[in-house]
């Protein structure tokens, strides 16, 4: 790879006939192709890696096992602000988009789990328009989530 030949210079800038000129072996690599190959198979790799973790198909038997208890999916949280935006987790999403793209998420999903956070100042209505898209959507059990310390209707603030 790149290796060469380095002419010996026989001194003073003149070139005598009767010299015979030593040649030594140049002791540099040129390193740049090597790098832009490395490089190149760099990127190869990244592309292909995704595309080869299916593995190899099979057919598999059908069993009466369980599946294997899965760790605590990240709950799903749909957020209705005060400029009546709607956002999934921090998202934004247009209204008309949100059910088909909560149908997206839910099938993804093994728990019909989902928060939905609404500013106070929104008017119970579109709260309630939101509620039932979640529903539509799949999403059968909704927390609302609110903050604590206020009125506990009965008499006693805090």
């Amino acid at each position: 790879m790149g290796a060469g030949v380095i002419q010996k210079d026989d001194g003073g800038g003149r070139r005598s006939g009767r010299r015979k000129r030593r040649s030594r072996p140049m002791a540099e690599i040129n390193v740049t192709p090597f790098v832009d190959v490395m490089l190149v198979l760099l990127i190869i790799f990244m592309v292909a890696a995704p595309l080869s973790v299916v593995g190899v198909p099979v057919q598999l038997p059908e069993t009466a096992a369980n599946a294997l208890p899965s760790d605590e999916e990240e709950p799903l949280t749909v957020t209705l602000t005060a400029a009546g935006e709607i956002m999934i987790q921090e998202t934004p999403v247009e209204a008309a988009d949100l059910i088909p793209r909560l149908q997206g998420i839910s099938a993804e999903r093994d728990s019909d789990r989902i928060f939905l956070r609404a500013d106070g100042v929104n008017e119970w209505n579109s709260v309630a328009q939101v509620m039932g898209a979640l529903n539509a959507a799949g999403f059968n059990n909704i927390g609302l989530v609110t903050d604590i310390g206020g009125p506990a209707l009965d008499g006693n603030d805090g």
